[in-house]
């Protein structure tokens, strides 16, 4: 099972101030104990939603919001994907964050692809695991 893990932005991530070096040691030690255990995947921070913008689609019609965005709350500084064995996993993995000061993190399942059913035809997962071998290669390159 897959599972994205959301950190939620506050007023420091939104206004741009980085991680001190303790901070980052810190979440680095952390990161080295997921990948250690096969848990994850991939891991970053997101820059403010001031450098960002939104697509808005209405039919034909793309609309265009530069960030910022007004609810901090509702918007995202980073994430995780981990994969591991169940949701209970999960957050016990994500009990052992090194946060504090009233951080909000969300965990969401990553949809799979027998989770799509007969419409997932044959085509398509033939389609999907060639994106996802040119994915993984791509990956490589770039490390």
């Amino acid at each position: 099972m897959r599972f994205m893990v959301l950190v939620k932005a506050d007023k420091d991530s939104e206004a741009g101030i980085l991680p001190d070096e303790k901070i980052l040691a810190t979440m680095g030690k952390y990161n080295e104990e997921l990948m250690k255990a096969g848990v994850l995947l991939a891991a970053e921070g997101l820059q403010p939603s001031s450098k960002g913008a939104r697509v808005k689609f209405s039919g034909e019609k793309r609309t265009v919001t530069d960030g910022p965005f007004a609810e901090a709350k509702e918007l995202i500084a980073g994430f995780w994907l981990w994969e591991v064995n169940s949701k209970e996993e999960a957050i016990e993995w994500l009990k052992r964050a090194p946060f504090d000061g009233g951080t909000e993190v969300e965990l969401r399942q990553v949809y799979c692809a027998s989770d799509f059913g007969v419409e997932f035809t044959p085509e398509l997962r033939k389609q999907e695991e060639r994106m996802r071998a040119q994915l993984g290669e791509r990956s490589k390159s770039l490390s």
